[in-house]
């Protein structure tokens, strides 16, 4: 299962050590708001409304995810697992309306979704892989109108007598990757108790998105808000745009399409950086950043290199398996003097990663309306180029009989000039793809970025 955007991997022990430390003192319960007033946004879905706006048919901000099925597929039990899973998550049947000009959310009643089943087994064996990346394709590039339809939808592919591939598209204001390790995770256990005839039973789905988006305003306000932008207002005083060399001039509006080029490192130069982040006590994310940022720079000419990247909201343990737009953007900027030795700049990115992580909870789009940077439509605020670091996402615990296998859907969009996303395997081994914006670059630069990425993390390594 994968999404279009991930978070770093925050489970490593520094890390989990210092959010631990920020969750200290704050235990109240997230009350349940009623159904029958009006329903917030919270912050990051303002921001996705407002964009959704501007272009509705945009497929910049859809989740793509995709599941391999083989075995003796119950359709008629997966049609009933997908529409208690739609139940079971008010975000996922949330219309978005304005109400005396303020975005509002509304939430419908459960009600049957269709599923359609497209069968691919009248072509020949050799071209249906073809066509189902064709469709996937197409699939993820149909928007939705957030003001009358909900925000998924799923179809479902037939390959063979014995084999599917389930294609979910959901819109980023109701989903992200956390979010989609729990919803394959609940269709899973859906699945097996619909597929034997029984009532499946779940414990109970837990904290609402609408109820944490409420509790976010009325909490994010005052002498809090206020430390946390001055912390940004410093950070980021005097940070200008990243001037990668490309193979094309900027378009004067930013051209959402995008592709991207695959990687894989060794398994030893995987080990190896592990065992560097261990020695300088620290994290493999900040680890994998460092060498990043490094490469950059070389790019560049500079030593002031902002990155983007993503962070959870998921922090408190009623939140863990919260469905929604659960991320928020994060700016960590790279700056460094001279030419220091890559210990020296592992320890630097150290302190601004975890000083970052402290100061997580100011929403990104106040964060821009704060600072108030240059107005530029053909490029992103405060950074150009993201780093992702996420684990494999489990495919869910499916029914014996049924082997389940998280698919790449083919990537059209770009959501920067360039986003290094990693996948960190059940293997150990790291694996991923550089998605670049293809109004700038060519597919062989990206393809010797990404040798040069290589080089460069061996090096590390070694």
């Amino acid at each position: 299962m994968t999404a279009t955007a991930n978070e770093p991997n925050l489970r490593e022990e520094l890390v989990r050590r210092r959010l631990a430390g920020r969750a200290t003192g704050r235990r109240s319960t997230i009350p349940t708001v009623d159904r029958s007033g009006d329903l917030p946004l919270s912050h990051g879905q303002q921001q996705m409304w407002f964009l959704n706006r501007m272009d509705p048919t945009s497929a910049e901000y859809l989740v793509s995810s995709a599941l391999r099925l083989r075995g003796p597929l119950n359709h008629r039990a997966l049609v009933r697992a997908w529409d208690a899973l739609l139940a079971r998550h008010e975000i996922l049947r949330t219309r978005y309306t304005l109400r005396d000009l303020t975005p509002q959310q509304v939430v419908d009643a459960p009600r049957h979704q269709e599923l359609p089943l497209v069968d691919l087994t009248e072509l020949p064996a050799a071209d249906r892989a073809d066509r189902a990346d064709q469709l996937m394709a197409e699939l993820g590039d149909l928007g939705f109108d957030l003001a009358t339809e909900w925000p998924v939808r799923a179809t479902l592919l037939r390959l063979g007598a014995h084999e599917h591939l389930l294609v979910v598209v959901v819109h980023h204001i109701a989903c992200d990757a956390p979010s989609t390790v729990v919803l394959m995770d609940d269709l899973a256990r859906l699945y097996g108790g619909y597929a034997v005839g029984d009532e499946p039973v779940l414990p109970p789905a837990g904290v609402q998105f609408a109820d944490f988006a409420a509790w976010q305003r009325d909490r994010l306000r005052g002498e809090l808000l206020d430390r946390h932008l001055d912390y940004w207002r410093q950070q980021l005083a005097d940070s200008t745009p990243l001037e990668l060399p490309t193979d094309r001039p900027r378009p004067r509006v930013r051209d959402w399409r995008g592709a991207s080029v695959p990687f894989a490192l060794p398994a030893g130069v995987s080990a190896a950086l592990r065992q560097v982040a261990r020695d300088a006590d620290t994290t493999l994310f900040v680890t994998l950043l460092a060498a990043f940022q490094a490469l950059l720079s070389r790019y560049t000419g500079r030593t002031d290199i902002p990155v983007g990247s993503v962070t959870s909201v998921r922090s408190r343990a009623e939140l863990q398996r919260l469905v929604g737009y659960g991320v928020d953007n994060l700016v960590l900027r790279g700056t460094w003097t001279g030419d220091p030795a890559f210990t020296e700049l592992l320890a630097a990115t150290r302190g601004t990663v975890l000083d970052a992580f402290d100061h997580t909870d100011t929403p990104f789009a106040l964060l821009v309306d704060e600072l108030e940077p240059d107005r530029d439509l053909s490029r992103t605020p405060l950074y150009q180029v993201a780093f992702t670091l996420q684990d494999d996402a489990p495919a869910g615990d499916w029914p014996a009989g049924i082997t389940a296998e998280a698919v790449w859907p083919p990537t059209r969009t770009a959501k920067t000039d360039l986003t290094l996303h990693v996948v960190e395997g059940a293997d150990g081994e790291l694996r991923g793809h550089i998605e670049y914006a293809t109004a700038l670059f060519d597919p062989a630069t990206v393809q010797r970025m990404a040798g040069h990425l290589g080089r460069l993390l061996a090096h590390v390594g070694a």
